[in-house]
This record gives structure tokens, C-alpha cells and sequence, in this order.
């Protein structure tokens, strides 16, 4: 069995794309937010409880939840499914999640979430923001599934961020297996005045960099390949164990 969730909401089309191509493989499953949960990072819900709905959109059948991307995989494996499932998938996310941008990401943080209780996940995101083909999405996502669920070497308490080229399928350069950017973001804030003459700021971030790695996601994604990264929620930085040591 195969759970799905995002960050985008239960009603997303990224969502019911990969729910269409992952049921032509096995049992799916999908608890998703009942709204949009963008750059929520792993936060969980303590103040408040979680409502859960069940819906039915066309074919997909699941349940909707009043909470973040984290909550979702938490209450689906503790109290919604009727048996942990094999895989959780979360995604497909509209724009990529690259770089630093993988800290702040609902998407990335279900499939990290779900690594931490002990399950195998992917976290699916599309390299685009405008007319966005999640159908072409979803059918890449579903050849990556497919090659990568049974990787008998997946260490534990890992997950793969997989990011997808938003190219006709015949432009596709493969798939690589890569590093995470840690450059800095480019990105800046908009000053601006509302009808009251108060002034506030909006967040403008600008997805771009000079000098990409090739070997990294954000390098990788640029140069049209599906890219791959293996990566944990252990931030441990393991050279200063060392160092700071008496």
C-alpha cells in the first residue's frame, strides 16, 4: 500500500495526477491538508486538534485533515490506515524544492516525517510555478517509484527528495543521483503600501543562482535531469563532535 499526502491540499492537481498514476501500480491511499500548507516546514499541530474528513474527488477516495504535511503522515499511520503502508509519497509540489528550500518545504517534510516512524518515502516537486503538466509529471513520478521502492540497500531513517524537470518527456536527460545545494537563496523583500497607507513587506523569492553545481539538485534539475537526493532529518554536523570535545 501506498500513501500519498502534500502540502498543497487535498483538492490540488498535483495530487490527484500522482493519485491517477501510482493506483495503476498498487493500492493508494491519501491523507493530505484540507488546505494549502506551503513552507510550513515540519511544524506539528499541539495547539489546537486535528479534524479529519473524509472525501471522495472523482476516483480518489481519502481523508482531508485541519493540519500540516507532518500531521498528516503522523495521524494516517497512527490512527486512519488500516496497516502501516509499504511507501508514503508526497507531492506532486508546484515548484521545486531544491537547495535550502528543502527546510522550509511541507512537501519534503511528510517524507522526512515518515522516515522518522520508520517508513520509506519519496517527495515529488515540479520545476515550474506556470501551466504546470502534472500529468507528465505524474507518469515520471511513477517511473521513479517504480525503479526506486525496492532498493534493497535503502538505509534507514532516509528519504529521496525528487525533483522534476518541467521539459517534454523526450528532452528528459535521465535521472541523477545528487547532492543538496546548500547555497544561499536569492530573494528579497517587496515594500509595499495597502489602501490604509500602512506599509508592509511581501517575501519575493527568486528560484535562480550563478555557477550551479552539476552535482547538485538545483544544478541537476537545471541541466534537465530528474533529480535525486538521498536525505535524512539527522542534522548532526559530526566534524564538530570532535572538535568541541574536551
Amino acid at each position: 500500500m501506498i500513501l500519498i499526502t502534500n502540502d498543497d491540499g487535498i483538492h490540488a492537481p498535483g495530487l490527484k495526477a500522482l493519485y491517477r498514476e501510482l493506483s495503476t501500480l498498487e493500492e493508494v491511499m491519501v491523507v493530505a491538508p484540507d488546505t494549502e500548507q506551503s513552507a510550513v516546514g515540519h511544524a506539528i499541530s499541539l495547539s489546537h486538534p486535528l479534524r479529519v474528513k473524509q472525501v471522495s474527488l472523482d476516483s480518489l477516495q481519502g481523508w482531508s485533515v485541519t493540519g500540516t504535511p507532518a500531521d498528516c503522515v503522523k495521524i494516517a499511520l497512527a490512527e486512519l490506515l488500516p496497516r502501516h503502508p509499504d511507501l508514503v509519497v508526497s507531492g506532486i509540489n508546484l515548484g521545486p524544492n531544491v537547495g535550502i528550500n528543502v527546510l522550509y518545504s511541507g512537501t519534503v517534510s511528510a517524507a522526512t516525517e515518515a522516515a522518522i516512524l520508520g517508513v520509506r518515502a519519496m517527495a515529488f516537486s515540479l520545476n515550474t510555478y506556470k501551466n504546470p503538466d502534472f500529468d507528465a509529471a505524474a507518469r515520471l513520478a511513477r517511473q521513479v517509484v517504480a525503479r526506486f521502492r525496492n532498493w534493497a540497500a535503502w538505509p534507514p531513517r532516509v528519504c529521496l527528495n525528487v525533483n522534476l524537470p518541467a521539459l517534454p518527456e523526450d528532452q528528459i536527460r535521465g535521472i541523477k543521483i545528487v547532492r543538496q545545494d546548500t547555497g544561499p537563496l536569492v530573494e528579497h523583500f517587496e515594500r509595499r503600501i495597502d489602501p490604509r497607507e500602512r506599509i508592509y513587506y511581501w517575501l519575493a523569492e527568486i528560484n535562480e543562482r550563478r555557477d550551479l553545481d552539476p552535482d547538485t539538485d538545483w544544478g541537476a534539475l537545471a541541466a534537465g535531469y530528474i533529480a535525486v537526493t538521498p536525505i535524512s532529518f539527522d542534522l548532526t554536523h559530526y566534524p564538530s563532535l570532535k572538535a568541541l570535545s574536551p
